[in-house]
């Protein structure tokens, strides 16, 4: 079956012409722009060859623009889309922009398919910026005619970047937290970085404080292992410990510390954040400029320490508690030989009177309690001891009345009294407590250890016993000169060696506490990293980098813009 269809324009019926208005060989205007012809007149491509011959003639302004029979016809039907006059092919019917007849010709340059556009991320004379897309709300618009609020578009083809502005609620560039405000002291401080104690979960919303041995590392806290231990890798203060054994250590990333000739790490800033030229692996970033710094002597010299509060045996059992500990005020005495010579797998002495008739102490289950935390039997606080520095490399903590936890631990919940002190009779104290602290040091054959206190001292060097002032005594005196037990303690020059001091205060009247380190030094070196600003690559953090370092000319000389 076949079927044919006759169009007839009125007002002109010669078959003369194809497309009444039009002479053979003319691009039709009703063609090139097929779509924007049969409903916008003369007006929809004024700019092409055919706009003077077809679109202006009162022949074709009828027959062409607005009729039905050419908008028919000249829109793809056989009578008229096969014709060359028309250039009708089927790319007429809306894709005529494809064809020899029309693309590229200067006749219809709105469509050549080798003009510039927004989003071919080249930015043109009339654009403000092009980032070679166009989606909107990334800081170019998606015309690419305007450069969206807060943003700065540097590099056309390029993400726009976005301006940081401390207090706004967004983390960007060099900042490590946001809460909305420029105050200080809250956890996020005046330059949007992170305080200690503090972690910023949410950028706009106020931080909250970080709760060291929940066993979750948050903020600027290097670790938590969820314990009170010293010694085991993670203090309880939430700083990484050095992993050494007979002198040599092992890099720990994050830690602050670049070991000597260390392979593993090529840097150590002290954190394990991405972006601020050393890597969570301690490995160089591109776009910094990285230094080794080597810190100058601490003043004061402050180390971890970790006490635990006892009752003593002459309290009673009460409200679910065991009577007093067994070991402490129930009796007196020097006594050297409580502990073995060398220390446990778990860094803590071992009792070496299992067996044998012992003055002060009670049994090994009893002495094992003294340095670990037993709930319902004593109870930790962590705290800091600072030796302030003397002459040279010389530090020392004095304190001749030496009473720590006189507001905590069992006396402040009123299940333990507070006993008077000899010194001063009238001032009620809480006795009844150990203490931990431990130091690293590098040897170097000049090293002096003195001690001045009571009750129990030792103090263990690379593990091993260096000084037995044991028992409940009054204020004694001992010091050890490591060069003289070198040998005994298994020192090496150069080597990097771990010291710890074990007290016990266990019996009233009095309590004291010196512990002088004279030429003790660890090797204090971390990683300084600064961005490479004004190397013509916009890194990361950086706002803007025009190849200087000079301010006042649109970006700074830390390579942040410079808004008017």
């Amino acid at each position: 079956m076949s079927a044919s269809l006759l169009l007839s324009a009125c007002g002109n019926d010669e078959p003369a012409d194809p497309d009444g208005g039009s002479s053979t060989g003319q691009q039709d205007a009703s063609t090139a722009d097929s779509g924007a012809d049969s409903g916008t007149g003369p007006v929809a491509d004024s700019g092409t060859d055919d706009a003077g011959s077809d679109a202006g003639t009162e022949a074709d302004a009828g027959a062409d623009a607005g009729t039905e029979a050419d908008a028919g016809a000249d829109a793809g039907t056989e009578v008229d889309a096969g014709t060359e006059a028309d250039a009708g092919t089927d790319a007429d019917a809306g894709t005529d922009a494809g064809t020899e007849a029309d693309a590229g010709t200067e006749a219809d340059a709105g469509t050549d398919a080798g003009t510039e556009r927004c989003g071919d991320g080249l930015k043109q004379a009339t654009e403000a910026c092009d980032d070679g897309n166009t989606a909107g709300g990334d800081g170019c618009s998606a015309t690419c005619a305007a450069i969206e609020p807060g943003w700065a578009c540097e590099q056309e083809g390029q993400p726009c970047v976005w301006i940081p502005v401390c207090g706004d609620g967004r983390v960007d560039g060099t900042e490590s937290c946001d809460d909305s405000n420029t105050a200080s002291g809250d956890g996020c401080d005046s330059s949007c970085h992170l305080e200690p104690g503090y972690t910023c979960p949410f950028a706009g919303r106020p931080c909250v404080p970080t709760v060291c041995g929940d066993a979750k590392v948050e903020g600027t806290e290097q670790c938590d292992d969820g314990n009170n231990n010293l010694g085991d890798g993670c203090t309880p203060l939430c700083t990484l410990e050095p992993r050494c054994s007979n002198g040599v250590c092992q890099d720990a990333c994050g830690d602050g510390q670049l070991l000597p000739n260390s392979t593993a790490e090529q840097c150590d800033d002290g954190n394990t954040r991405a972006n601020d030229g050393c890597s969570p692996t301690c490995q160089l970033e591109p776009g910094f400029a990285c230094a080794v710094v080597v810190s100058p002597p601490p003043d004061p010299l402050t180390l971890p320490i970790v006490y635990r509060d006892f009752r003593g045996y002459d309290v009673p059992a009460s409200g679910g508690l065991p009577r007093g500990h067994i070991d402490f005020e129930n009796a007196n005495g020097s006594e050297v030989g409580i502990v073995a010579s060398t220390l446990d797998a778990q860094g803590k002495p071992v009792y070496a009177k299992e067996g044998l008739s012992s003055l002060t102490t009670h049994g090994r289950a009893a002495f094992d309690q003294w340095f670990r935390d037993v709930p319902g039997v004593n109870r930790p606080l962590v705290k800091s001891l600072e030796l302030p520095r003397g002459s040279g490399s010389s530090y020392q903590f004095d304190a001749p009345a030496f009473f720590p936890l006189d507001d905590a631990g069992w006396v402040a919940t009123g299940e333990e009294p507070r006993r008077p002190d000899s010194s001063s009779p009238s001032v009620l104290r809480n006795f009844s407590f150990t203490s931990e602290t431990r130091y690293w040091f590098e040897y170097k054959g000049n090293e002096v250890l003195s001690f001045r206190g009571d009750d129990d001292v030792w103090v263990f060097i690379n593990r091993r016993l260096a000084l037995d002032l044991g028992g409940i005594h009054g204020p004694i005196t001992g010091s050890v000169k490591l060069s003289d037990r070198a040998s005994a303690l298994g020192l090496t020059p150069g080597g990097i060696y771990e010291l710890v001091v074990f007290q016990a205060e266990r019996h009233t009247t009095g309590s004291s506490y010196q512990l002088t380190l004279n030429g003790f030094s660890y090797p204090l070196s971390h990683t300084e990293c600064a961005r490479l600003c004004g190397n013509h690559v916009v890194d990361v953090g950086e706002e803007c980098d025009d190849g200087n370092t000079q301010g006042n000319d649109g970006c700074s000389a830390t390579c942040t813009l410079e808004l008017d």
